[in-house]
């Protein structure tokens, strides 16, 4: 049996931290959540990938939740950093659950165990981001008492544009 990290305080679930022997459930999960938001084109990773990230380079961390051993929820988070607080905070990258374990408890309880790892490690804040779209997510989010940024917009330089704004920026 593997270690239990955090207590999920729901019958059979539990929360563990990631291990590199969880790689293709990761993956799974990832292109589980990308079809819910139709961004099946975007994925590229691949288990070695996720690998050398999350367990060589440990750019972010993982915690996984299992119903009796089979694994059925994700977050992946990593720290970032606030100058106006002057102090470390943690970024939630993803957080999903599969469809057949929504409505449990499963969610709040994967959120509360990244929330739990952030305040553990002094962390000042917990952000994320969500599609303007979904609704159902944006109602969790908000009656756990999580403030929606208004005025913020989010900003991406990627892949070959990232390259040549970086090759011709001198």
């Amino acid at each position: 049996m593997r270690e239990i990290v955090f207590n999920a305080g729901i019958p059979d679930f539990k929360i563990r931290r990631a291990g590199v022997g969880d790689c293709a459930d990761i993956l799974r999960l990832i292109k589980c959540l990308a079809t819910y938001e139709e961004l099946n084109e975007e994925v590229s990773a691949t288990k070695e990938t996720l690998a050398d990230s999350l367990f060589v380079k440990k750019e972010a961390e993982a915690l996984l939740g299992e119903v009796n051993g089979e694994i059925v929820a994700y977050a992946i988070f990593f720290r970032n950093f606030s100058t106006f607080l002057g102090k470390a905070c943690l970024y939630l990258e993803d957080l999903f659950v599969v469809k057949e374990h929504r409505g449990k408890g499963c969610g709040k309880a994967m959120f509360r165990a990244v929330a739990e790892t952030a305040a553990a490690e002094g962390c000042e804040r917990l952000d994320w981001c969500c599609l303007d779209w979904n609704k159902k997510s944006i109602d969790f989010y908000e009656s756990m008492g999580a403030k929606l940024m208004k005025g913020w917009l989010v900003f991406r330089l990627e892949g070959d544009g990232l390259k040549k704004f970086a090759e011709n920026a001198g």
